[in-house]
């Protein structure tokens, strides 16, 4: 009874470790892969430095980010941490001011 017990406990704390420690990890990775595979030119990011900066062209697995006016700036896609403001499309600018100005008319 005691091996089982013991081999009982090591599945036990092999599960906690598990659902506390790696899975939320791999949540984090997949996310951020996620984000970093969405970058388009126009994006305003922040890399893991803490800089600021729009992007401006994107390689296989570079970014290059203009700040401050013209100085641009090449990274490695996993430095980009965070988009702080995805590049907003005319088009569906356009058509998101369309769509309230119609929600508005029709609740008066």
């Amino acid at each position: 009874m005691g091996g089982a017990g013991s081999i009982i406990m090591l599945v036990i704390f092999f599960a906690i470790f598990y659902f506390l420690l790696i899975r939320p990890q791999q949540k984090r990775q997949k996310k951020t892969q996620e984000m970093q595979s969405s970058l388009e030119k126009g994006d305003k990011i922040t890399t893991i430095g803490g800089l600021h900066g729009i992007v401006d062209v994107i390689e296989d697995g570079q970014v290059t980010i203009k700040c401050n006016g013209n100085t641009k700036l090449t990274f490695d896609r996993n430095a980009i941490r965070e988009i702080v403001q995805k590049k907003v499309n005319p088009h569906e600018k356009d058509a998101v001011v369309e769509k309230e100005t119609e929600e508005a008319k029709q609740e008066s």
